[in-house]
């Protein structure tokens, strides 16, 4: 029941939304059924913006985008020896095509050049594809009264800036989408910079100089700091667009390197720190919130590039998938241990730690995630098979120093987890937490198997099961804590 002409209407907002919230940190979205209420923008500006996208080839239903193969290195070697080879048996076949005393061996060059062929097909189905963008003759782009993608009457529209805005210049003739990347980049534009520059901020500070990055028009949160905003904007273009050189700027700053903990002079006009009194403390991302623990255990991979990685999952979570049903098989060795960042996301059943930790599906563009404090995290941080293995690993390095007392093991799990001394009632609690699990696994010895079976991680012979059992309980304790978690 999926109409074609409807679906290339959203496919074509969803490029509006995206390139308006990424771009310009506009709501353009907003003006697709009508002129915008706030906002300078109208709905003629949301359709002209579209029509840049109206020249991509695509299929409204049913038929994928043109792809392109990504052979590795060691492919490509292969698929260029198989290509000569069944060129050069080509070209034979036709040599000894009229000497029909060499019939025998014509047809074991064809036996061979049919093996070199189910090779060839083999090799291309087991080479990484990537979907493309091919520009092709454009659609024609019409202003839809309350967005009716059936509305087949509105006013015919061509690729143009929002028309507030510096025009695009692309004199006598259609603009194209290198016109629109350059009006973006463009020293006049007033959005792309400061847009960027806001966004790099709010990763080392927790929130934008604007705290609404996807919306830096008149309903959105105007920036505590506009002047520097402005002079960071303007350094970000005077360096190339050098994204490097603004987090160093940022990092290096006095307002980066002050504590985050509460100070007496704290205005008490500036309970959220808008005016940056202070550094601020906030929970770490979906992907981080992983990496770190994975960091904490000795455990991360730190390879960079390469395909996606699958961590353990609960098996039947993909069962309602079709089209077609699919099978989780996840990542052994050193795979499982890669960062967040190369976890395989499904579109609708997002990873369940992930989506614990308010990761998004990836359905929509996110400029801003929310950080929520739910139970569901903390359960995911005390049972998850990755942390689980992780407070295993972290159990073994805190274990690794032979002759060390308790006290200086528990020293080195929490130095490893927070990077900072323990106090001496935080020692206690955890010693009186290890003394608790020690008697606990001694007299159980099935949750002892049970706890060592979580993971891929072999067993330690050298140390004892129940004693171990009763560090890693300890170590998925520390693993949970608030400021584990949390960048101060």
């Amino acid at each position: 029941g999926a109409q074609p002409a409807e679906y290339l209407v959203r496919y074509a907002a969803d490029r509006v939304r995206n390139a308006g919230s990424v771009w310009l940190g506009a709501t353009l979205a907003c003006a697709e059924c009508h002129d915008h209420k706030y906002d300078p923008y109208t709905a003629r500006d949301f359709y002209a913006f579209a029509a840049f996208f109206a020249d991509i080839k695509q299929e409204g239903v049913g038929t994928p985008r043109p792809s392109l193969s990504l052979p590795t290195p060691e492919q490509q070697v292969v698929q260029t020896r198989l290509n000569a080879s069944i060129g050069w048996l080509d070209r034979s076949r036709v040599g000894l095509r009229d000497l029909s005393i060499l019939g025998g061996w014509r047809h074991s060059l064809a036996i061979a050049r049919s093996l070199a062929q189910t090779s060839r097909v083999l090799l291309d189905r087991s080479i990484r594809k990537t979907i493309i963008t091919v520009k092709g003759e454009p659609r024609e782009t019409r202003i839809l009264r309350r967005g009716d993608w059936m509305d087949k009457d509105g006013e015919l529209v061509l690729p143009a800036a929002p028309r507030f805005l510096k025009p695009i210049d692309a004199p006598g003739r259609r603009a194209t989408r290198l016109d629109l990347a350059r009006w973006l980049v463009d020293r006049d534009h007033p959005f792309t910079a400061r847009v960027a520059v806001n966004r790099l901020w709010k990763l080392y500070f927790g929130t934008g100089l604007a705290a609404t990055l996807e919306d830096l028009g008149s309903q959105g949160q105007g920036p505590t700091h506009p002047e520097l905003l402005d002079w960071l904007a303007v350094e970000f273009m005077e360096s190339g667009w050098d994204v490097k050189r603004m987090v160093r700027l940022m990092v290096t700053s006095s307002a980066y390197r002050q504590a985050s903990v509460d100070h007496a002079h704290v205005p008490p006009a500036d309970p959220s720190n808008r005016l940056y009194s202070r550094q601020n403390a906030f929970r770490l991302e979906a992907e981080f919130v992983r990496d770190n623990a994975l960091a904490a255990s000795g455990l991360l991979t730190r390879t960079v590039g390469g395909e996606s990685i699958r961590p353990y999952q609960p098996e039947g979570y993909w069962r309602y998938l079709n089209f077609p049903p699919r099978t989780y098989v996840q990542s052994a060795g050193a795979k499982q241990y890669r960062r967040g960042l190369y976890v395989h996301r499904q579109r609708t059943l997002p990873h369940p730690s992930l989506l614990a930790f308010d990761a998004p599906s990836r359905e929509e563009c996110t400029a801003r995630r929310p950080i929520s404090n739910t139970p569901q995290a903390a359960l995911v941080l005390l049972n998850d098979p990755t942390f689980v293995e992780a407070a295993r690993a972290l159990a073994s390095r805190s274990l690794e120093r032979t002759g060390a007392s308790d006290r200086d093991r528990l020293v080195v799990m929490w130095r490893l987890a927070m990077a900072r001394h323990p106090s001496v009632g935080e020692l206690e609690i955890l010693a009186d937490l290890l003394q608790k699990h020690r008697r606990e696994f001694q007299a159980d010895t099935d949750a002892t198997r049970r706890l060592l079976s979580v993971g891929q991680l072999g067993a330690d012979p050298s140390i004892e099961a129940e004693e171990l059992a009763a560090w890693i309980s300890v170590a998925r304790v520390v693993l949970n804590l608030d400021e584990t978690i949390t960048r101060e």
